[in-house]
């Protein structure tokens, strides 16, 4: 399949908070994309999430203390919310929501997503973007996909 924006893809637009679920009721010269659903997760700054400050432990020399790095709730959170980004691809999937998808995430999200998706959801990927688009109007995500997936390349 080529990549191409034909009508009736779906496009999941996401980053380590939000996703949106788009679809095209159009074609690919002149994308129309309507929203399905969306997804936000409540992701604190890291500080905020942390309790504690990050614990000590003796160092070999005397009097000397090393600091143990905290764990990162933040990313963790993101990594988290990729994986259920992923669970919820795999089951529109084996319910026959889509044939086709396009990806546009933030690089690190996309990352993270590649490593969650079943085959069944990768088996439908027919393009991919390593770009944050999550806070642009459907008319920019239209121009952005149009100049990346409206024709297809020969």
């Amino acid at each position: 399949m080529a990549a191409e924006l034909t009508q009736g893809t779906v496009v999941l637009i996401a980053d380590g908070e939000k996703a949106l679920f788009l679809r095209n009721m159009t074609d690919p010269m002149d994308p129309h994309l309507v929203v399905m659903g969306k997804e936000e997760q409540d992701n604190p700054s890291d500080i905020e999430q942390s309790a504690n400050r990050p614990g000590r432990m003796k160092d070999t020399g005397v009097g000397q203390v090393s600091a143990l790095d905290d764990t990162d709730w933040h990313e963790l959170a993101k990594e988290r919310f990729a994986a259920d980004l992923a669970d919820k691809l795999y089951h529109q999937a084996h319910d026959g929501k889509f044939d086709r998808l396009i990806v546009a995430a933030a690089p690190k999200v996309l990352g993270e997503l590649r490593k969650e998706l079943h085959k069944e959801v990768t088996s439908r990927i027919v393009g991919e973007l390593d770009k944050d688009l999550t806070n642009h109007q459907l008319d920019q995500i239209e121009k952005v996909l149009h100049s990346e997936f409206g024709e297809a390349r020969h």
